[in-house]
């Protein structure tokens, strides 16, 4: 059984959580809906800080722009 298969690895029914399974991206509960990040990864948070630091970028460099 694929490891996202099983619904107890899902917490609140929409965040993927399994320090088991190596993966990041996971695709999600029905595979036609996308894909999700595996919340118990390290990496997943270093991946959202990014974003982050990119989105507060643009936005102060559109900011000062103007």
């Amino acid at each position: 059984m694929d490891p996202v298969d099983n619904l107890f690895n899902y917490k609140y029914g929409i965040f993927y959580f399994n320090k088991n399974d190596y993966r990041t991206v996971v695709p999600k509960q029905s595979r036609a809906m996308g894909w999700t990040l595996n919340f118990a990864s390290w990496k997943t948070y270093i991946f959202l800080l990014f974003m982050l630091v990119i989105v507060v970028a643009f936005t102060l460099f559109l900011g000062l722009r103007n």
